[in-house]
């Protein structure tokens, strides 16, 4: 066996089989394990995904939320044991790949359109 096989075995071992189609323009809740002292819970963070970057074990989204006023932005490795879940609010419809240009808006100009054709 070469090298990048057993590689390629091992990532697909690690691989999550329960994630929904993710795509640019979603709102989505991303369930975060937090660790608190001895204690773990999940931290919901819920936001538009503005990028999405590589394929398979490497796979990241860009969720980007505003808080108190202040637009915050996190990647996410999809297949991270840190992330619990993933779930879709709504679907966006946008006709771009990166959504960048939302970091230079505020307020109601940030709203994406919804979209109906996909299944939530």
């Amino acid at each position: 066996m070469k090298a990048w096989e057993i590689i390629r075995s091992i990532e697909a071992e690690q691989l999550k089989t329960n994630l929904p189609v993710i795509h640019v323009g979603d709102t989505v809740k991303v369930g975060v394990k937090i660790q608190e002292g001895n204690k773990e819970r999940i931290q919901p963070y819920e936001g538009v995904v503005i990028a999405k970057r590589r394929e398979g074990i490497n796979a990241t989204i860009t969720v980007r939320r505003i808080f108190q006023g202040v637009g915050v932005e996190r990647v996410f490795l999809v297949h991270s044991p840190r992330v619990d879940s993933i779930k879709i609010i709504r679907r966006g419809k946008v006709r771009r790949a990166k959504l960048y240009y939302l970091r230079d808006r505020v307020g109601k100009a940030t709203r994406v359109k919804q979209r109906f054709d996909r299944e939530i």
